[in-house]
């Protein structure tokens, strides 16, 4: 077998993976559906306080109209994780959820760098999260020989959370890809929305009706 019969074999193989296409924006719709469902929900429990954090300037986001806004944004995250699990309106529902995650960078965690966990070493460790690594390890240093450290660390080990964009850079790209792919084939009620409809206009068309 030469290596071009080799290659378009394989490459037959790997096109028929194609037939799957539907898996990847399911996992999307149901990876993305618990963080805005969770991110709406705290919000509406605790939205009088949301409300103070988004228009306050001294320790909030200082936005205008935050009452407005802290509805919009608690709306468009309940919502949208809900007909992200229908798979309903989803390159529609996208759009206002990339948009909280673009307010989410530029107002809370933009100011903190990409890393959202603080890093000493790497392409992304900054002189912050350099020291506050260093702060780390003095934190450990004193669990250690004040504290029960084994049972501290028992369900993982201790972080020091930098705040940075790296979730929702993450989250925003996820969306941009439900936007231009859709909700994906089979498990989604846009796929048969839009199936219904156009069984509906070739039946139109071959009626002769307008």
């Amino acid at each position: 077998m030469s290596l071009i019969t080799l290659l378009t074999s394989l490459q037959r193989h790997l096109d028929a993976t194609r037939a799957m296409d539907w898996l990847g924006p399911l996992l999307l719709r149901l990876y993305l559906a618990p963080i805005f469902w969770m991110a709406g929900w705290n919000k509406l429990m605790a939205f009088s306080s949301t409300v103070e954090w988004f228009g306050d300037k001294d320790w909030g986001l200082g936005l205008p109209f935050p009452t407005v806004l802290a509805a919009l944004a608690t709306a468009s995250e309940l919502g949208g994780a809900v007909l992200l699990v229908l798979g309903l309106g989803v390159r529609w529902v996208s759009v206002p959820l990339m948009a909280t995650m673009i307010v989410a960078m530029t107002t809370v965690h933009w100011r903190h760098g990409w890393l959202a966990i603080a890093e000493g070493m790497g392409p992304f460790a900054t002189e912050r999260t350099s020291a506050a690594v260093e702060r780390l390890a003095k934190a450990k240093e004193i669990l250690m020989q004040h504290g029960d450290y084994e049972w501290l660390t028992e369900y993982g080990s201790l972080a020091i959370l930098n705040n940075g964009i790296e979730f929702a850079v993450t989250y925003f790209v996820m969306l941009l890809v439900l936007f231009f792919v859709g909700a994906g084939r089979y498990v989604s009620l846009d796929y048969w929305i839009a199936e219904r409809f156009s069984r509906q206009m070739v039946a139109s068309s071959s009626q002769g009706i307008p």
